[in-house]
């Protein structure tokens, strides 16, 4: 299963992208978040790992897998039979920024997990990446 949620927000990129690395802020930006507490120190970087907990989930240690300063980030998290994926793609556009929320389900209960959570988690997605423009619009005032 693959999900991607874009939305167009008014505000700079680079403020999208601040608050897109400010994992431990991201509680305070989208309800989708319980908590998040980064396992390491220093910039984000491949490889840097987060504890993260959402509501009605266990927590989760997510990876940082891929890291395009300014544009991308992608972190994944192992669950029994299921791999996630999560992205996140800044871009800039006319009079602000693209930002673009993908997420992703692999593995041999991919399949059960999209019946059972498919719906909920397009929700997740789109209720994340409205607090996302949000925070950033909010911010730009």
């Amino acid at each position: 299963m693959s999900i991607t949620d874009e939305l167009f927000i008014d505000a700079p990129p680079e403020r999208v992208w601040k608050l897109t690395l400010d994992l431990e802020s991201w509680p305070e930006t989208t309800p989708t978040m319980t908590s998040v507490e980064r396992l390491d120190t220093g910039p984000l970087r491949v490889g840097s790992r987060a504890r993260v907990k959402q509501p009605g989930q266990p927590s989760r240690v997510w990876t940082v897998t891929q890291l395009e300063p300014g544009s991308l980030f992608a972190w994944e998290a192992k669950s029994p039979g299921v791999r996630m994926t999560g992205s996140h793609r800044v871009e800039p556009a006319s009079g602000g920024c693209r930002n673009t929320l993908g997420f992703q389900l692999r593995g041999p209960m991919a399949g059960v997990a999209t019946a059972l959570l498919g719906r909920a988690l397009r929700r997740a997605i789109a209720t994340e990446n409205e607090g996302f423009r949000r925070a950033a619009e909010a911010a730009s005032r």
